[in-house]
């Protein structure tokens, strides 16, 4: 399948895509526009390189979130994952937009780290989309709980910290 990236999200966030690898000229990339696992590859004479020792990584069954600088761990924070039915989808995942709410009591609480990956079990009648998110949550009781329908939900401190330091196009690597 041949599509053309637009150069903004669908959040109007420039684009930034995560690189997985590289052959004969070619970037494979982590974009939202293909499902969980597959990859997508763009020309390497079309793209403009950049890179970040930054990285998120989501530990599913503890229910904790770790940002790390390399190999180091800069902060750890507790996070709301999946319930049972709608578990949040393991995998390799890229930060493709860094948003604000403009409204605290939303379901997304301040903010929000949308990511390039899908919940593939959606409930009916969700009107959110599909599209995973590491956000806030104006009920803070649920953080370090099963409680989503499969974003990650950390509390709204720890999500304007990350939203400070974490790039667009950065990896989120979410564990079982």
């Amino acid at each position: 399948m041949l599509a053309r990236l637009k150069p903004r999200t669908e959040f109007g966030s420039p684009r930034v895509l995560a690189v997985t690898g590289r052959r004969d000229g070619w970037l494979r990339v982590i974009a939202s526009e293909r499902p969980n696992a597959a990859r997508a590859w763009v020309r390497e004479d079309a793209a403009r390189l950049g890179g970040t020792d930054v990285w998120l990584r989501v530990d599913r069954s503890a229910r904790e979130l770790t940002l790390r600088r390399g190999s180091r761990v800069v902060r750890r924070m507790p996070v709301a994952v999946g319930r049972p039915g709608t578990p949040t989808p393991l995998g390799r995942f890229a930060v493709t937009d860094r948003l604000r709410t403009g409204r605290p009591d939303s379901p997304y609480g301040c903010c929000a780290l949308a990511l390039s990956g899908h919940q593939p079990r959606l409930i009916e009648g969700w009107p959110g989309g599909d599209r995973l998110a590491v956000h806030a949550t104006p009920d803070p009781a649920t953080v370090g709980t099963r409680a989503s329908l499969g974003c990650m939900r950390v509390r709204d401190g720890d999500v304007r910290a990350l939203m400070r330091v974490v790039p667009l196009g950065a990896v989120v690597l979410v564990r079982a």
